[in-house]
């Protein structure tokens, strides 16, 4: 019987170290510490990117000064934390189909009145049973409030972010980047012709996949995209070259052209002054005078009566 017992626990024993042993191998073994490395090294870019939230050096056009969203959104689309930008685009593309296709509104609605159903149903049993409702017993002492503190820097982050925008859209509108300017040009003509087949939430996504993978793209194939846009600068370039000279030869022929004309108009009109004669005149063409002599017309005087009759 003890042989048993024992020949028992030696088995359990052997079954715990086995466990332990197969625990520590998945827990150290190579998939777990790649899963800790990777965890690891999306703290730190999302870290990194949450410390890029600082105003840039350099101001707008206008001399002002930019906000630190400017540093923390070219921080996220450049891809320089790509676990970081991955999981926003994630997450923004998650909310929008949430949007689209959970009725998350009415859930909340739902989730509210089992909670409050829940706590009140547990006040009034702890009531009728022990005196004391459930609810008075998990309540806290202190309610929670918002530190002012927290209130502050809320309100100044959303302030920072409404600025970016308003900003944003000032310099698109007036051309402080050209390339920018034109992409969001590209943008709301393209949106424009879509919205009429596609629904918001399509273009949304489509809007969020075109913000985030462009700047990829870009950084990924740098050197080929700025060779191709080289050569199609010096193709423009060259043909605007042809064109200005083609106006240039044209604009001066036709500036000699007007000169000859204007010559010879200039030419003509002075012949004609030159050869115009002034009319002579004649003694015929003036009345003859008189020959006798003119005498002036007489002129009666009356003298008045001294007295009166």
């Amino acid at each position: 019987m003890a042989d048993h017992a024992a020949n028992g626990s030696t088995a359990v024993d052997g079954l715990k170290d086995n466990a332990a042993a197969a625990y520590n191998s998945v827990a150290n073994g190579p998939v777990a510490q790649n899963v800790k490395d990777q965890s690891a090294k999306t703290t730190a870019e999302l870290s990194n990117l949450a410390d890029s939230r600082r105003t840039p050096s350099y101001p707008a056009a206008t001399g002002q000064p930019l906000t630190h969203y400017h540093s923390f959104f070219s921080e996220l689309l450049s891809w320089n934390n790509p676990r970081a930008s991955a999981i926003a685009y994630a997450s923004i593309v998650s909310l929008i189909f949430a949007v689209r296709y959970l009725d998350v509104f009415r859930w909340a609605f739902k989730l509210t009145w089992m909670v409050l159903g829940i706590t009140i149903t547990a006040e009034l049993a702890g009531k009728a049973l022990v005196n004391n409702g459930f609810a008075t017993q998990l309540r806290p002492r202190k309610y929670y409030t918002v530190p002012k503190e927290t209130l502050d820097s809320v309100i100044g982050d959303v302030h920072e972010l409404i600025n970016f925008f308003v900003i944003e859209s000032q310099r698109i509108l007036f051309a402080e980047n050209i390339s920018a300017s034109a992409a969001a040009a590209l943008g709301a003509f393209f949106s424009y012709y879509l919205v009429k087949v596609v629904p918001y939430w399509g273009l949304a996504v489509i809007a969020t996949t075109v913000a985030f993978f462009t700047p990829l793209i870009y950084t990924t194939n740098q050197e080929l995209i700025d060779s191709q846009l080289k050569h199609a600068g010096e193709i423009v370039n060259a043909q605007t070259a042809q064109l200005r000279s083609v106006a240039q030869k044209h604009t001066e022929q036709a500036t000699q052209i007007t000169k000859q004309y204007m010559g010879d108009y200039t030419a003509k009109a002075q012949s004609l002054i030159k050869g115009a004669k002034a009319p002579e005149l004649k003694h015929s063409d003036f009345p003859a005078a008189p020959k006798a002599d003119i005498k002036a017309p007489a002129v009666k005087t009356e003298q008045e009566p001294l007295v009166a009759a």
